[in-house]
């Protein structure tokens, strides 16, 4: 029979209830500091971050693009433009299933791999909240689609913005330049902020250039939304404010004349105003349609222009460096007058060829029987290579050098476009630094009239001609009306009359019976420019030159730049035409023609056409 268990210590047992108790406690106590801390945080801490999230569940930011400025030429007449299009744009935070929205979406329209690839990439880059562009320019038929499907197609919107257009196609393609869609190395580069909305950036010309002014600020607007997505009404907006217009020193009448004159050559005509440096045509031959690029060019459209044996998306008047020929005659004159290396009385008797003492090898002169007894001013007129071949090699390249950079030659002007090449104005230590080789006396002598390695753009031989006509008070040709240069420091000479010796020789070139350029005397106006030839190949010394039997594409270029009035001139115009042979035949009536257009008003037909192909392009 079991013992009876003694009753246990009372006092032990309340021991351990009390233990109990405090333990109890001790856990509430924890718990509840738990319960306020965590209400502490989500008040206080954490109350902005719930507050927006519970404020996104209602509402929806929607950026507002600003439209882009407009490019307007000198009279107003308006070379870029904005029109209405309609494009279908996803939200990527109200997609349930992008993969399956967009293959949806692909039964709808028509998708190419383009437009998908360019979505994903704006998708991985961009918010989850903003608006991402799918296809742009929707056609009425693709509009009405998308408004049927509209219910099955949560997250997904057809918005009217407006596209870049471009009126006048060709005739401004390498000025005005064109807008694209915004890829993936310029999000890494672009305030992301300043382009929520936008889905188009400046990619060449004055689109680039201007882009911060052109784009405008971005507007946005909020909207109370059902939790299915749908804007229920818009509980704010803030509007976009436009981008600036930008208003050219350009005319279209003068741009259209100047691209006729050119006829079948390619080529480049730069035409500015010497007394402030304003651009008044800008022509680079032949242009292509910026409209093809605006939404993403197709790749057969891209493909033609790229091989293209007329290179139309190549702008020769700002990229294109060719040798200035005879052009920088003027120019060389000068130097010697200052050098003290000869005087306006200076003659001496230039024959068929040049000689460097002790050297057997021939520099022709390109007057097979040579010019006989000149002097500067003839030798100008007349475009004698034996006089600035000596000149040249009494001078030295490092001088040379030295003076053509003051005319800017070898440098870019720092015109308001971008993508503008320096040229080369050679010298020693640059043959040294590129080349690794010394120079040589005969290289000189090619440089004095302009060839071997010496190039120049037509935007350059254009701002050198500026100088020579305003004796020395140098300009930075600029596009927009209100641009802000960096001046130039004038050309001072030890004695002024230096610059009527050139001058003349210029004048004479046009109104003499001895000048090449004589064909272009006459008219209401005086004219003064120079002729040139930039060699395309180098003829031996057992060969001679024969036009007749050369193909086009083998021909010299024709380069021909003039000023007028010779009195106070108004406008000057460097031509380079490609493979056109002869500088005073070819090049010059395209000089002379385009002045007539500015100075006589000699545009009103072309006028006419201009208006005619804004309104059938």
């Amino acid at each position: 029979m079991k013992q009876p268990r003694p009753m246990e210590d009372a006092a032990r047992a309340r021991d351990i209830l009390l233990r109990r108790a405090v333990l109890a406690a001790v856990l509430c106590f924890l718990l509840l500091g738990a319960v306020v801390a965590r209400v502490a945080w989500l008040q206080v801490t954490a109350h902005e971050r719930f507050v927006n999230l519970a404020e996104q569940n209602r509402t929806r930011i929607e950026p507002i693009p600003p439209a882009r400025g407009l490019i307007h030429d000198r009279n107003g007449v308006v070379l870029a433009d904005n029109a209405p299009s309609f494009q279908v744009e996803l939200v990527p935070e109200q997609v349930p299933d992008m993969e399956a929205t967009l293959a949806h979406l692909a039964r709808v329209l028509v998708l190419d791999e383009a437009d998908l690839s360019r979505f994903r990439k704006a998708l991985k880059s961009g918010k989850s909240f903003d608006s991402i562009p799918l296809k742009l320019n929707l056609d009425e038929e693709e509009i009405a689609r998308l408004a049927f499907e509209r219910p099955r197609l949560p997250g997904v919107e057809v918005q009217a913005r407006l596209t870049r257009v471009y009126p006048h196609v060709e005739r401004v393609s390498h000025v005005v330049g064109y807008v694209g869609r915004i890829n993936e190395r310029e999000m890494q580069v672009i305030d992301a902020e300043a382009y929520r909305g936008s889905s188009h950036i400046g990619k060449t010309g004055l689109e680039r250039f201007y882009e911060d002014r052109l784009h405008g600020k971005v507007g946005y607007r909020k909207l109370e939304v059902d939790a299915h997505g749908r804007t229920l009404r818009v509980l704010e907006e803030v509007p976009a404010t436009s981008g600036e217009d930008v208003h050219l020193t350009l005319d279209l009448r003068l741009q259209a004349v100047a691209e006729a004159a050119l006829g079948d050559f390619l080529g480049a005509i730069v035409a500015i105003d010497p007394r402030n440096g304003e651009v008044l045509a800008f022509v680079s031959k032949p242009g292509f349609d910026p409209n093809l690029f605006v939404n993403g060019i197709r790749t057969g459209d891209y493909k033609a222009l790229i091989e293209n044996p007329d290179r139309p998306l190549f702008n020769r008047a700002l990229a294109a460096a060719y040798p200035p020929g005879s052009t920088v005659k003027p120019v060389m004159g000068l130097a010697g007058l200052e050098y003290g290396l000869i005087t306006p009385e200076y003659r001496m008797f230039a024959g068929p060829h040049y000689q460097l003492p002790g050297q057997d090898h021939k520099y022709r002169d390109w007057k097979k029987g040579g010019h006989g007894w000149v002097d500067l001013d003839h030798a100008i007129a007349q475009s004698c290579d034996v006089f600035f071949y000596d000149l040249a090699h009494r001078m030295g390249i490092d001088r040379m050098h030295a003076f053509f950079s003051e005319f800017g030659l070898g440098r870019p002007t720092g015109i308001d476009l971008p993508g503008e090449v320096s040229g080369l104005m050679p010298s020693r230590e640059w043959k040294r630094a590129a080349r690794n080789q010394i120079w040589y006396p005969g290289e000189t002598l090619i440089a004095g009239i302009g060839q071997g390695y010496m190039l120049a753009t037509p935007l350059q031989l254009a701002q050198m001609t500026a100088t020579l006509a305003r004796r020395g008070e140098a300009v930075r040709p600029h596009l927009s009306r209100d641009a802000v240069m960096d001046p130039l420091a004038p050309i001072k000479l030890r004695r002024e009359a230096y610059w009527d010796v050139v001058l003349g020789g210029m004048d004479h070139v046009i109104n003499s019976d001895y000048g090449t350029a004589r064909a272009l005397k006459g008219g209401p106006y005086r004219m003064a420019g120079k002729s040139g030839t930039a060699q395309v190949f180098t003829v031996k010394q057992s060969e001679s030159y024969d036009e007749k039997r050369l193909s086009r594409k083998l021909h010299d270029h024709a380069v021909f730049v003039g000023f007028a009035p010779v009195e106070q001139p108004r406008i000057v115009v460097a031509a380079f035409v490609e493979h056109g042979q002869h500088g005073s035949s070819t090049a010059g009536p395209i000089v002379r023609r385009v002045m007539d257009g500015w100075l006589l008003g000699d545009f009103e037909l072309k006028a006419a056409e201009v208006n005619d192909k804004a309104e059938t392009d």
